[in-house]
């Protein structure tokens, strides 16, 4: 599953432009990932402690977030 940018998300990489530049050098993949990690939360705080993590975090050079499994809605491959 391929996830669409919320507006939330796209105010906050659109806000630090160093963020942006960085964010269009990830890999759709990586992407997908930090998008999924950032809405699949349940709370409005928590949500806005990853948007801050990731701006953070990609800034720093990290390309997929830290401690997480990866995006449960992706499909995995059957032999």
């Amino acid at each position: 599953m391929v996830h669409q940018v919320p507006e939330d998300l796209k105010e906050a990489l659109l806000s630090i432009p160093e963020l942006l530049e960085k964010w269009n050098k990830l890999t759709p993949l990586a992407r997908n990932e930090w998008i999924c990690w950032t809405t699949i939360v349940k709370q409005d705080k928590t949500r806005e402690e990853h948007i801050k993590r990731l701006q953070e975090q990609i800034v720093e050079g990290k390309k997929r977030p830290c401690c997480w499994p990866g995006c449960p809605h992706r499909k995995t491959k059957k032999s």
